[in-house]
C-alpha cells in the first residue's frame, strides 16, 4: 500500500509591527503656543516626579496604537499628555499597546474650540470602550472652566467629582489636577498644573532651579551674618582685653 506524503500549508507567523514599524509623524504641528505650552507644563512636571520611581513613562503629543484597525484605516491618535505606570524607563517612538503591554494609566486632553466636541464625545468613546484608560482628563488651555475628568468603573466612565479644594484627584498617580494663576514661559494665564495631595505644586524646570537659586542665597547670606556675629564678638573681646584666637 502506497503512503502519500502531505506537505503542510506555510503558516504566516509575522509578528506585529513594533513602534519602529509604525509612522510616529503626521506633520501636524500643535494647534496654539499655549496649548504647547501646558503640554510642556504638564509632562516636565510629571517626569521629575517619576524620577522618584523606578519605572513609569510619561508621554505626549505621540501616537498611541490600540489595535490593527488603526494601521488599516492610517486612524492615528495622539493624546497630549499620558501617562504609563509600571513600566520601563526609556525614550518611545509612539506607545504601541501590543508591544508595551498596557494601556496608558492616565490621559489629559488640551481641548480647543475646533476639538472640543471630538474630544468629549469620539476620543472619551475610544478612550472608554477600545484602549480602556482607567482616567481621562480635558482642560481648556482658553477657558479654565471647561475641565472634566472621568473613572472607568465596570467598563464606563464616570464622572470625578472635585474635591472640597476645588481639585480633581487622579486615585492612580495619588496627584491632584489643580488650576494655577501664573505666569509661565511670559504667559500670564489660568494653567493647568500638577499638586501633592498635601497641596505642594510640582515644580517646572525652572521653578526648580530658580529655588535651588533661591536656597543658596539664602544660605550665603546666613553664613555672612554668621560671620559678622563672630567678628562682632571678637571686637569686643579684644576690648575687654581679651585676645579671641586664645579663648
Amino acid at each position: 500500500m502506497s503512503q502519500t506524503t502531505i506537505e503542510s500549508a506555510p503558516v504566516d507567523l509575522a509578528l506585529p509591527p513594533t513602534q519602529y514599524d509604525l509612522p510616529c509623524d503626521d506633520d501636524i504641528p500643535m494647534e496654539t503656543q499655549r496649548h504647547f505650552l501646558q503640554m510642556q507644563m504638564l509632562r516636565d512636571t510629571l517626569v521629575a516626579w517619576l524620577a522618584q520611581r523606578e519605572d513609569g513613562y510619561v508621554g505626549g503629543n505621540m501616537f498611541l496604537y490600540f489595535s490593527a484597525a488603526q494601521i488599516k484605516n492610517q486612524d492615528f491618535r495622539g493624546p497630549d499628555v499620558f501617562v504609563v505606570l509600571g513600566v520601563p524607563k526609556g525614550e518611545r517612538l509612539s506607545w504601541v499597546v501590543w508591544d508595551e503591554g498596557k494601556a496608558p494609566d492616565v490621559v489629559i486632553e488640551l481641548i480647543s474650540d475646533s476639538t472640543a466636541t471630538k474630544d468629549k464625545t469620539e476620543k472619551k468613546q475610544i478612550y472608554q470602550d477600545k484602549v480602556r484608560v482607567p482616567e481621562y482628563f480635558w482642560y481648556n488651555p482658553f477657558d479654565s472652566e471647561d475641565w472634566a475628568g472621568f473613572s472607568l468603573q465596570g467598563g464606563v466612565y464616570q464622572p470625578i467629582d472635585l474635591d472640597e479644594q476645588g481639585r480633581f484627584v487622579s486615585q492612580l498617580l495619588g496627584l491632584a489636577l489643580v488650576r494655577w494663576q501664573g505666569s509661565y514661559k511670559d504667559i500670564q494665564t489660568t494653567w493647568l498644573r500638577w499638586a501633592t495631595l498635601a497641596g505642594e505644586l510640582l515644580l517646572t524646570p525652572e521653578e526648580e532651579a530658580a529655588q535651588a537659586q533661591q536656597q543658596a542665597e539664602q544660605a550665603q547670606q546666613q553664613a555672612e551674618q554668621a560671620q559678622q556675629r563672630a567678628e562682632q564678638l571678637a571686637e569686643r573681646l579684644r576690648e575687654m582685653g581679651i585676645d579671641p584666637d586664645e579663648v
